[in-house]
């Protein structure tokens, strides 16, 4: 409409313009119109460009997000789930958090590394093209020296984003090491609690013990006295000859039969 009204007014103002000059005119305003619409494109196509690259930016990182969540399932809350692995629970969190904030380190590192880099490639660029319009006498369109700058603009606000999500974990990391060391601590009072109350009866069981002991070696002393008296004994022991065995059985024998003739003697004297 804007171009229509243009082309009203200077038909209106131009009525007695030939043919030709109305041609041209038409031609101009055509030329123009093309340039225009040519220039809208293109802004829509770099633009579409740009969406498609944080659309393709959006989805790496969810990939990285969703690995995180995984890796962070599978080495600490299948631990935790455990009896086991209460205790080392704690331990293991500072070092998968230590390990995170490492690789936001690295990442960061990188991006910086990569910003500089493009900034001295955007430097470059800038300097390449002054080069070549100086050469073809043109001077530069600003929107083209401007579309670097945008694009590094672009990636520092990334470097930003980046750099204060950094910063939330390292303070999310800081309230989580606080609390795990809460928890570490009060686990090892209840821990130390559970510990005294067991050693008090083992103390006891152990004094029992060293008192058995104690009987236990006296006895043993005692025997191997009793023992070493018995094995001396029998060392100084010596058998009899067999003829003195066979007299003293003889002996005795004459013996008994003298009792008995005695114990009937003096039935028969009671009598």
């Amino acid at each position: 409409g804007r171009y229509k009204s243009r082309l009203c007014s200077t038909t209106d103002s131009f009525i007695g313009l030939t043919v030709e000059q109305k041609c041209e005119l038409s031609e101009q305003e055509l030329a123009e119109v093309k340039d225009k619409t040519q220039k809208i494109k293109e802004d829509l196509e770099q633009t579409l460009q740009n969406l498609e690259a944080v659309i393709e930016e959006a989805d790496v990182w969810w990939t990285d997000v969703m690995k995180a969540i995984r890796d962070f399932e599978k080495d600490i809350i299948s631990i935790t789930s455990s009896k086991k692995g209460s205790i080392i629970a704690p331990e293991k969190l500072l070092r998968y958090m230590e390990e995170k904030n490492h690789q936001r380190d690295l990442l960061r590192a990188k991006l910086c590394s990569r910003n500089y880099l493009l900034k001295s490639y955007k430097k470059k660029l800038q300097q390449q093209l002054r080069q070549v319009h100086e050469q073809m006498g043109e001077i530069p369109r600003e929107v083209h020296l401007q579309q670097p700058q945008v694009r590094s603009a672009k990636y520092q606000e990334k470097i930003d984003e980046k750099n204060q999500e950094l910063l939330q974990l390292k303070l999310t990391s800081g309230k989580t090491v606080q609390v795990l060391n809460f928890y570490k601590r009060k686990d090892t009072m209840e821990m130390s609690t559970s510990l005294m109350k067991d050693i008090s009866p083992r103390k006891e069981l152990l004094k029992k013990i060293e008192s058995e002991t104690a009987l236990v070696e006296e006895q043993q002393a005692k025997a191997e006295s009793m023992n070493w008296q018995l094995w001396s004994q029998l060392s100084d022991y010596g058998v009899p000859s067999l003829l003195s065995y066979v007299q003293k059985q003889m002996a005795i024998t004459d013996l008994r039969n003298s009792l008995r003739a005695w114990e009937r003697k003096v039935v028969v004297a009671e009598v």
